[in-house]
């Protein structure tokens, strides 16, 4: 079976623009969550959000792309791709890497068309009489919700005539996309994948549904970097968000060929369906611990080789509970030595673009010895006894870590990031 590295990352998120700038963000604790400008949220139970902040498009995204039918999220996801294609050294001649050796996938929400626009086509007909008026505006509307307009702008952008995956799984589509293309690597179905994932659910209609819902906190408007506390006692719901990650996973032997950086190698995949409620995890973790087992089973580390794990950790009251739960049945005696933390208290949830976060987590603590802390976490949960890293980032040797991501709908995924080493 093929090893699978890891040889570019990009990002746009909440804490920073780049791969770089996100991971300092993780590393020193810092909030990335605000008031939100999407809209105006006057009236709204929640008026806060974790927003990309300061993004120009004209500079993160080549011209040869064609922005012009790319939404703000598909701008935030090939911007991502293009950091990640630059950092593996891919973005000259496609020579060392044949098209149709290269791949991509990704994980998004399925594209919708923007209410505003339906209502400025509303009031058009109303105005003008017209049935028809709205019909020149079709063209460029279409594409630009199109979930497939970025993975192709990705495409064109990779020289990647290879396997093409779009996925669309909620908060798990990252690691669906990342897995899917570690197993057409493992496969030999390519040599090189552009995978990852791209989100945003920062709309009006977003906030008010998951505010109906009950999924988001709406105790700390006032107090906005304080609203994501995974695994504290006075959790009250998760923050929406925004963003994207893209990594390269590259065949070792490509990579080798070509004197590639390699940042970390993926290790193991596991995926599972809880078959439970569509909004609540199972309160004994099961599903999340199919899909942990199975990513720690395929790296052939067992529980004692993982160091870390990158949580769901949304913040919500079932969520944090099923996942320590899943965490103890997984690691047993381990699951005390572990070290646990939730980049979502500082980069609030970004929806199919989470995993792709825990993912870059886990290289910066992976190469830089140092786990990210859980932010927020002052009241710790009686019921929730792990070690969350609370406050402040901890130096520690990382050699492999879990990471998780956990959707509505049911649907789990678990990858093990591990260090790359030579002779393994």
């Amino acid at each position: 079976m093929r090893r699978v590295v890891i040889t570019g990352a990009g990002a746009v998120t909440p804490l920073g623009n780049d791969a770089a700038g996100t991971w300092r963000g993780l590393a020193a604790g810092r909030s990335g969550i605000g008031p939100l400008t999407s809209f105006d949220t006057t009236g709204f139970p929640v008026r806060i959000g974790a927003m990309v902040k300061g993004f120009d498009p004209a500079t993160a995204i080549p011209a040869r792309v064609g922005r012009r039918h790319l939404s703000r999220v598909g701008q935030f996801g090939v911007a991502a791709a293009y950091e990640a294609q630059r950092s593996a050294g891919l973005d000259g001649p496609a020579g060392a890497v044949p098209p149709d050796e290269r791949g991509v996938a990704m994980g998004a929400s399925v594209g919708r068309p923007d209410l505003r626009t339906l209502l400025d086509i509303g009031e058009l007909r109303a105005s003008t009489g017209r049935p028809d008026a709205f019909v020149p505006r079709l063209p460029s509307s279409t594409l630009t919700d199109d979930q497939n307009v970025p993975l192709n702008a990705m495409a064109r952008m990779f020289a990647a005539t290879g396997p093409m995956i779009g996925v669309s799984t909620a908060c798990s589509g990252a690691g669906h996309a990342l897995g899917e293309a570690f197993r057409a690597i493992q496969e030999g179905d390519a040599q090189v994948m552009l995978a990852g994932g791209y989100d945003s659910l920062t709309t009006w209609l977003d906030l008010l549904g998951f505010s109906l819902l009950g999924a988001l906190t709406d105790r700390h408007n006032d107090d906005p970097t304080r609203a994501s506390r995974p695994f504290d006692a006075d959790r009250s719901g998760f923050v929406i968000g925004e963003g994207a990650a893209a990594f390269v996973l590259e065949d070792l032997a490509s990579a080798r060929a070509r004197r590639a950086p390699v940042l970390a190698e993926v290790l193991g995949y596991g995926s599972s369906l809880n078959a439970w409620r569509i909004t609540d995890s199972p309160p004994d973790g099961s599903g999340a611990i199919q899909a942990m087992e199975g990513a720690v089973a395929e790296s052939g580390l067992g529980t004692g080789g993982i160091d870390y794990i990158v949580a769901h950790g949304t913040s919500t009251h079932g969520n944090d509970m099923s996942e320590t739960a899943a965490i103890k049945k997984v690691f047993g005696s381990d699951a005390h030595r572990l070290v646990v933390s939730a980049p979502k208290s500082m980069a609030g949830h970004l929806t199919s673009a989470s995993l792709g976060l825990g993912v870059l987590a886990a290289i910066g603590a992976i190469r830089h010895s140092l786990v990210p802390p859980t932010i927020n976490l002052d009241h710790p949960d009686r019921h929730l006894d792990l070690d969350y890293v609370p406050h402040t980032a901890r130096r520690m040797p990382v050699g492999a870590a879990l990471v998780n991501a956990f959707a509505f709908g049911g649907s789990n995924t678990s990858l093990v990031i591990g260090a790359y080493r030579e002779d393994s």
